[in-house]
């Protein structure tokens, strides 16, 4: 509430608009997918997960009943309302400094992909300075067609439809993607930036900040899990 819209970034539909254009009642309808799994299955079970960005709580609660403790990050209060048993800090991500460190920290929805490097360099260093000796960072890249393969529509099991309608650049190596939410009672609109990165870019972007790719999670490659370069 009062929080200034990101730049290039808007959302449509009922409800409170995060600054980056998300809708907070269309990510509370949003299911979970396999991503508790795939963290379950790359963090050793009881690990105390720092969750950048966890928006509603999507992973966050299936987390927390995997035996997890988590602490929800994210900058809008009106998402980090609707989190149920975990410990929450409403701070935009490149910004945090709690002194203290994790044993995983997670950055996943695509915010390695943001258009504005400065804020990419800016969380990554916030990964970088919550992790604990040992630990290890989950990051969520885009797949390899997500600004070619366009528009897409993929219907859900659940009886809404997900459209990226349009992945136009805007100079700068960024492009604005636009996505909408199609549910039987509302639709919502989600207008944002987003930089491709090719592997070596992304991983570029790892060792400026002092990280390396310890292991690619899924056969996509969209799953990272990456370790300081000094635990090599």
């Amino acid at each position: 509430m009062g929080l200034t819209m990101r730049a290039g970034h808007q959302g449509t539909g009922p409800g409170a608009i995060t600054p980056d254009g998300c809708a907070v009642e269309l990510y509370s309808r949003l299911p979970v997918g396999n991503e508790p799994d795939i963290i379950a299955g790359a963090v050793p079970a009881g690990a105390h997960l720092l969750e950048l960005g966890s928006g509603v709580g999507r992973m966050t609660h299936p987390l927390l009943e995997r035996g997890y403790r988590v602490t929800a990050v994210d900058e809008s209060p009106d998402m980090l309302e609707r989190v149920r048993g975990a410990r929450t800090i409403c701070s935009p991500i490149e910004k945090l400094d709690l002194a203290e460190r994790f044993d995983a920290v997670l950055l996943a929805s695509f915010l390695v992909h943001t258009g504005d490097e400065e804020v990419r360099r800016g969380l990554l260093r916030t990964c970088v300075r919550h992790l604990a000796e040992g630990g290890s960072v989950l990051i969520q890249r885009e797949g390899e067609d997500y600004h070619t393969s366009v528009p897409r529509e993929r219907v859900d099991p659940g009886g809404f439809t997900v459209r990226i309608v349009s992945s136009e650049p805007v100079g700068d190596g960024t492009n604005s993607v636009h996505a909408e939410y199609e549910f039987p009672d509302a639709t919502w609109t989600q207008t944002f930036r987003a930089r491709p990165l090719t592997s070596e870019e992304f991983e570029a972007a790892l060792a400026e900040a002092g990280l390396r790719v310890d292991e690619y999670l899924t056969e996509d490659r969209i799953w990272v899990r990456a370790v300081p370069v000094a635990a090599a």
